[in-house]
C-alpha cells in the first residue's frame, strides 16, 4: 500500500520543553519519543557536520524505540564561541563562566533538523544565527544562575528568558526560534518538500509567541537562506 502523505503523524525525538513549545505553534499533532545518543564529536568534525550527524542519530534512535510511526523529527542545537562548542554547563560555576565569556560579544548558534519518513525518505536542514549578547552585569549573571535556568541550556542561556534577556535583541536579525532550538521556517520548508501541507501561518504564530519581529522568514521559506 503506498504511503499516504495527505495525513500527518509526527513524532518529536526530543525531550526539550522549548522544542515542544515551538512545535505546538505549527498546528501539527505530535507526540514525543526520545532516546539518548552519544554526543561526542569525531576527530576533525566541523560543528555543522556534527550537529547534522547528531540530529540524524537522534531520529534513528527514536525510530528504533518507537517503530511504526510516520514522520520523525529530530534536532540538535549548538552554541559556538570562538570556534569552541559550548554545551550545557555541568554546574553553576561553569554556567557563570560561560556567560562571562559571551558577554558583549557575538557568537553563532546552529541547529540541524532531521526528518525521517516511514517510506524511508530522509531530509536534513541547517539554520545558523549570529547572536549578539548585551553587556549584562556580573550581578545579573549571579541571579540568573542561582535561578537554575542556565543549567539545561547550551551556552548557559535562553534567548527567551525575560528576566535576564541576555541577547541584544536590537542588534539581532536572524532566526529567534533557531536560538531556542527549533527553526520553524526551516521545518516548514522541509515539510513542504516532503509533500506535507502547512495549515497554520507559522511565521505569524512564531512572532506572536516570541514577541520578535522577524524579517528573514520570507527569505527562508523561499529557500534562499
Amino acid at each position: 500500500m503506498p504511503f499516504d502523505r495527505s495525513t500527518l503523524e509526527i513524532t518529536l525525538a526530543s525531550a526539550s520543553p522549548r522544542r515542544r513549545e515551538l512545535m505546538g505553534l505549527t498546528g501539527w499533532c505530535f507526540s514525543v519519543c526520545s532516546s539518548p545518543v552519544p554526543e561526542a564529536p569525531r576527530l576533525g568534525e566541523e560543528p555543522k557536520e556534527f550537529a547534522t550527524r547528531l540530529a540524524l542519530s537522534k531520529a534513528n534512535a527514536a525510530r528504533d524505540a518507537c517503530p511504526d510511526i510516520a514522520v520523525i523529527l529530530a534536532a540538535d542545537t549548538m552554541v559556538i564561541h570562538n570556534g569552541v562548542i559550548l554545551g550545557k554547563p555541568a554546574n553553576a560555576a561553569e554556567a557563570f563562566s560561560m556567560l562571562q565569556d559571551l558577554r558583549g560579544l557575538e557568537h553563532d548558534v546552529i541547529t540541524a533538523i532531521a526528518l525521517l519518513v516511514k517510506d524511508q525518505t530522509s531530509l536534513t536542514a541547517l539554520c545558523e544565527s549570529r547572536v549578539p549578547m548585551r553587556e549584562y552585569e556580573e550581578g545579573e549573571i549571579q541571579v540568573y544562575v542561582e535561578g537554575g535556568s542556565p543549567l539545561d541550556k547550551a551556552g548557559a542561556y535562553g534567548i527567551q528568558d525575560p528576566d535576564f534577556h541576555p541577547v541584544d535583541i536590537e542588534n539581532f536579525s536572524d532566526c529567534f526560534a533557531n536560538v531556542m532550538g527549533l527553526p520553524l521556517c526551516h521545518l516548514v520548508r522541509a515539510m513542504k518538500q516532503l509533500g506535507y501541507v502547512v495549515l497554520n501561518d507559522v511565521p505569524e504564530r512564531c512572532m506572536q509567541f516570541t514577541g520578535y519581529g522577524c524579517t528573514i522568514y520570507p527569505t527562508i521559506l523561499r529557500g534562499d537562506l
